[in-house]
Order: structure tokens, then sequence, then C-alpha cells
């Protein structure tokens, strides 16, 4: 089947089979490897991509259901090779330990921040709770959330 979306703010255009997943579309297909295949069941967050606005576990998402969407990746956030706020926060507060959930915890973030400009310290845990780190690095996670929505230059809509 022919789809077509936006990835990261550009127009595509891909042929899949009617069965494969968001995830392995980006991975395999169009080699966006930022995003992670941790469990494929839903569970661990770490493919965690924004589409049209919301962040979504892109191995419960088949390809084919993204016709007309706008998708964003990890590969999407840093713009003419400046890192947005909210990556350089993670940076800056040591939210970035093994790096695996990071993508995951980078979009869900960023999807409530396109939400939610100014989140609580629970709004921050409750929008990466699907999110799961190994390495038990919550807080600073959570700490660099609320620091770079702070800023007004953080997670902007593309």
């Amino acid at each position: 089947m022919n789809i077509r979306f936006t990835l990261n703010g550009t127009p595509a255009q891909v042929q899949v089979e009617p069965d494969i997943t968001l995830l392995e579309l980006l991975r395999g297909t169009l080699c966006m490897t930022g995003t992670k295949k941790g469990c494929g069941i839903g569970e661990c967050g770490a493919c965690t991509v924004i589409i049209d606005g919301k962040s979504v576990n892109s191995c419960l998402v088949l390809a084919g259901q993204i016709e007309g969407a706008s998708v964003r990746t990890v590969e999407g956030l840093e713009q003419d090779g400046q890192l947005d706020r909210l990556q350089q926060s993670f940076l800056d507060h040591h939210a970035v330990q093994c790096g695996f959930c990071t993508p995951g915890m980078l979009m869900s973030s960023t999807a409530l921040l396109m939400s939610n400009p100014t989140p609580t310290q629970e709004e921050i845990k409750v929008a990466i709770s699907g999110n799961l780190c190994r390495c038990t690095g919550y807080s600073c996670i959570v700490h660099a959330v609320h620091e770079a929505s702070q800023s007004n230059t953080c997670c902007e809509k593309p």
C-alpha cells in the first residue's frame, strides 16, 4: 500500500506492506533509528513518537494508519544542527544515563510541553509514566523537563 504523511515537517510517501508497524517503517525503511524497539508490545515507551500532536507507541501503530498524519520522531527535535531546549536540558541535568529510554522520554515530554507549556512536576510524572527507565533516572528527567518548560523556545510545533 502507498501512504503519504509528513515526517518531521517534510512530506513523505512510501510503499509498505499492510502488516508493517510504524516502528518498523521508521527504523527499517526510513532509517530513523532514534526511535528504539524495546518491548514491542507498548509497555516500555522506547518507541514513542508524536502523531498529530499526541505521543504514541509506534510499535502499536500500523504504518497504514498514519496516512495523512504528521509524525515527529526524536530526529525532528533538533533544528539546523542545534539541540532544542528540552534536549539541552536533558544534557544539562544529567537526564541521560544509558540513553536507551531517552528518545521516548524526549518525545513524551515534547508532546506534554506542546499541550501544556508549564506543567507541574506531577503532570510531568504522569506524562512520562508510559516510559520505562532501567537506570532509574526519573528525578533527573522530571527536573530536566521542568527546567525546559521555563523557556519559551522549547518544544514548539514544527
